[in-house]
């Protein structure tokens, strides 16, 4: 599944790629997430919890940054387990331009899943996916700018040379997990 979204955040491109860089924004952006422990400069470790009525499902994940163009954009690799509950694997491109006073956050995430969370179907892991994704990166958003907008557009393919961030697979891993959690508890 491909994920795409913009944000407007009125704060400079070099603060925003720190916030993107720094684990304890990150920590504090993704739902649920009760660790996240930076192995070296490149790699985090995540350990994300959903929990949906009364189940409680945990999920490690393992990120790692390429393409590294700071202030500018990586590329975010990443494999999350959640036992029993299956896996989800992803990549996502993280660009961040400049508008005047305003840094545009873009990002382009393709993930898959599998183990018992791709039999939930097609339709329903992409929605809750997407929520989770849209739900880090407007709290990441409103950290750095309360103002902050979401910007509405149309899904387009980045082009070849575009880099991304590493923030996005902590991203993409927390809509992995919650997307494994909310299978978990449905079955």
């Amino acid at each position: 599944m491909d994920i795409t979204g913009e944000y407007r955040i009125a704060a400079p491109r070099e603060r925003v790629w720190a916030a993107l860089n720094d684990p304890e924004v990150l920590k504090a952006c993704i739902p649920g997430c009760e660790t996240l422990s930076q192995v070296s400069p490149t790699e985090v470790n995540a350990r994300v919890v959903a929990k949906v009525g009364p189940v409680r499902a945990a999920f490690d994940t393992r990120l790692q940054l390429t393409k590294l163009n700071p202030p500018v954009s990586y590329t975010l690799v990443g494999e999350s387990k959640g036992g029993a509950a299956g896996f989800g694997r992803g990549t996502a491109d993280v660009i961040l331009d400049v508008d005047g006073p305003v840094t545009v956050l873009r990002y382009n995430a393709d993930f898959q899943v599998g183990g018992k969370l791709a039999q939930v179907g097609a339709r329903l892991v992409s929605g809750v996916t997407r929520k989770t994704a849209d739900d880090f990166f407007s709290a990441f958003s409103t950290r750095l700018d309360s103002g902050a907008q979401k910007v509405e557009v149309e899904p387009v393919a980045p082009p070849a040379a575009v880099q991304s961030s590493r923030w996005i697979y902590v991203v993409a891993a927390a809509a992995v997990v919650a997307a494994l959690a909310w299978w978990f508890l449905m079955r």
